[in-house]
């Protein structure tokens, strides 16, 4: 029954956004956006009408490389170079939505890659830390968020197994490449009652997607899907 108050805001949230989200966007892009929320995001499930918003608003097709940014709406992760991917669309959503985040939340991404999901976590946070390993694309990323005007987003180059200790703690954690194991240092930065979303498994092999709480110091988890997300890298000692 709580299922309908929540449709009807998501197809409000669809009507009312303008053609054009941001100003100078060609109205193709805002329409494919459209129809990607509806068909990929709404349609499986995500309810959230701060997510769907988000989803709206967020320009995709500027954090695609240009040779593939006709595909930005599509239904699957697309190369940005460097061997890693922007995840699908739904993925972000999904992600996003598990964290269950409140405006005056500060949150750290693991995994930067072209920015994207960090610029949805800004739409709906007060503060995001978002960590890359690799420069190129930690610098690209840096450059396409502060030109769409984020100042609530600071990217930081550098290894995300070991956080950022010195703006810990953090309201939730979210981590898009896959590790082995769920990262100590990711733990202890974590608030108690904060909470984590983290694609684990190995390369190649099975890799699941874990939501977890920590209570009372200790990381309680639940699987929730099956996923392929591209390895951690882990930096160099």
């Amino acid at each position: 029954m709580r299922i309908i108050p929540h449709l009807v805001i998501l197809y409000v949230l669809i009507l009312l956004i303008p053609s054009t989200a941001r100003a100078g966007e060609p109205d193709d892009f805002a329409r494919l956006r459209k129809t990607m929320v509806q068909s990929q995001i709404m349609a499986r499930g995500v309810e959230d009408p701060d997510v769907i918003k988000a989803m709206l608003k967020v320009p995709r097709h500027l954090f695609v490389p240009e040779a593939r940014r006709a595909y930005s709406y599509e239904d699957y992760p697309l190369p940005i170079g460097e061997g890693q991917t922007i995840s699908q669309p739904y993925i972000v959503a999904y992600m996003t939505e598990a964290l269950d985040l409140r405006p005056r939340d500060k949150v750290l991404e693991i995994g930067t890659g072209s920015g994207y999901q960090a610029a949805i976590l800004g739409e709906l946070v007060k503060e995001v830390y978002t960590i890359e390993i690799v420069a190129k694309l930690g610098k690209r990323a840096r450059q396409t968020l502060s030109r769409l005007g984020y100042k609530n987003i600071h990217v930081k180059i550098g290894d995300g197994y070991k956080g950022w200790p010195d703006k810990a703690p953090f309201d939730a954690v979210i981590v898009t490449c896959a590790p082995e194991k769920v990262p100590p240092a990711l733990i202890k930065q974590l608030k108690e009652g904060g909470r984590m979303i983290i694609p684990v498994g190995k390369t190649g092999g099975v890799q699941k997607l874990v939501r977890a709480v920590l209570k009372g110091g200790r990381l309680k988890t639940e699987d929730v899907m099956y996923v392929r997300f591209v390895p951690m890298v882990k930096g160099r000692k």
